[in-house]
């Protein structure tokens, strides 16, 4: 198999574990209202707990346990896990309360507006400069965000909390750089305590569904674990075989079949203040897309070029370096006797 072949196997790979994570995202919130009745609060202290257990098991089944020492002695890192454990609970926690509450189609656009978000913290919180598309799409997905106001009547809160939430959580595991799977397993850990303390606590009042709606509701309360765990493992799968343009733009998968599952699923209205709004963030997301395109094919053609410089200098320095070999190998050597 030539290094072509095995590159594009790579690629069709993984693209399938790309489709299979954010697909699987996607379809989450078919996931949550099975397990009512039991509230958001306590489906996320479940998903918690279990979401430990599951990646436990995983890193044991690996055995990659070697990043957990050095981790332990760093206490900055800490404090970053700590903090993105802390708005990962924000996120999921409201993710889950806004499926549950009708809300499916808000909860997509917060994760559409997700990248204008990151990108506008890369600006005030990283220093970093934004091309002339990335400004036009920021302040196009500002106006977008106005028109959603209007239309709802007020700031559509849920979808701006888990934009905001989700890229602060990027920024701190950003700063954390840990692989997806230790990270989840670390967060998990600050997160178990205070989880299973709750779970215990709403048990001992009476509040639990967890044993009182049969061994069926039970098991899907230990299977939001696996819920987490899974998808996570085949975008880690994804990330290592794919370039980071075509990981960009298969992150608009899940939004976009939340945004279906709205419509089809939970017939969620969209009057056309809200067809409007949603408009004006695709058109900014389609301005991201174009740029880190343009960006991509640019560099990749700068690359190019800096090879074939490189090979033409290396060609110009053996054609030096070969005649003067020649001379020194046609001098006459001493005359040996017979």
């Amino acid at each position: 198999m030539t290094p072509q072949d095995q590159q594009d196997r790579a690629d069709r790979t993984g693209l399938l574990y790309g489709f299979a994570a954010y697909g699987f995202w996607g379809l989450v919130p078919l996931f949550w209202p099975l397990l009512e009745p039991a509230g958001a609060v306590e489906i996320l202290a479940h998903r918690m707990v279990w979401s430990l257990v599951a990646v436990g098991l995983v890193l044991l089944v690996l055995r990659r346990w070697s990043w957990i020492r050095p981790l332990l002695r760093q206490p900055r890192r800490l404090a970053m896990i700590a903090l993105a454990a802390t708005v990962i609970s924000v996120n999921w926690g409201l993710y889950i309360w806004g499926v549950n509450s009708g809300h499916v189609v808000e909860t997509a656009l917060g994760y559409f507006i997700n990248p204008l978000v990151s990108i506008a913290f890369g600006v005030l919180l990283l220093r970093e400069r934004l091309r002339p598309a990335q400004w036009a799409a920021v302040g196009v997905g500002a106006v977008a965000v106005g028109v959603l106001a209007v239309g709802y009547g007020k700031l559509p809160w849920i979808a701006l909390t888990l934009a905001f939430s989700f890229a602060t959580y990027s920024l701190a595991k950003k700063r954390v750089g840990l692989d997806g799977l230790e990270s989840l397993a670390a967060e998990t850990a600050v997160q178990f305590l205070p989880a299973l303390g709750f779970l215990i606590w709403l048990g001992a009042h009476g509040g639990s569904t967890f044993a009182s709606e049969g061994a069926g509701h039970s098991v899907l309360l230990v299977s939001c674990g696996f819920v987490t765990a899974l998808p996570l493992i085949c975008f880690g799968a994804s990330a290592v075989r794919l370039p980071l343009s075509t990981i960009g733009m298969l992150q608009y998968v899940a939004p976009t079949f939340q945004f279906l599952l709205g419509l089809t699923v939970f017939h969620e209205s969209m009057p056309p203040e809200r067809w409007a709004g949603f408009s004006l963030v695709w058109l900014a997301l389609a301005l991201l897309t174009w740029d880190a395109l343009r960006t991509a094919r640019r560099a990749r053609r700068d690359l190019a070029d800096a090879a074939a410089r490189a090979a033409a200098l290396s060609a110009t320095v053996g054609a030096e370096v070969v005649p003067e070999a020649a001379v020194r190998d046609a001098r006459p050597g001493p005359i040996s006797g017979g």
